[in-house]
């Protein structure tokens, strides 16, 4: 019998059973940081949700959406940067 103790992250990371678990506290984390990650887009842009590993962004006007969809590889590259892992891979922008 192993005496090794493990930490919770350790569990948390490494088991199986906990895949679904940690999926949804990933995307979550996404939406609630997306404004530390972002104060600039504070006025402009709200995260809605992630589904998929797709980001999906509230847009306050047709000028910002523009904006945003031309910067929308550096908004996946910053976000995934932030976490050290590939969190998002696409980003939708709605009205």
């Amino acid at each position: 019998m192993s005496h090794k103790f493990k930490s919770i992250g350790e569990i948390f990371n490494n088991e199986p059973k906990l895949s679904k678990l940690k999926k949804i506290l990933n995307e979550s984390d996404v939406v609630v940081e997306f404004q530390n990650i972002f104060p600039e887009l504070d006025k402009v842009a709200k995260a809605k949700r992630v589904e998929k590993k797709v980001l999906f962004l509230i847009v306050e006007n047709a000028a910002w959406r523009n904006e945003l969809q031309f910067r929308q590889k550096e908004i996946i590259d910053k976000i995934n940067n932030h976490f050290n892992e590939n969190r998002i891979t696409a980003v939708r922008l709605m009205s």
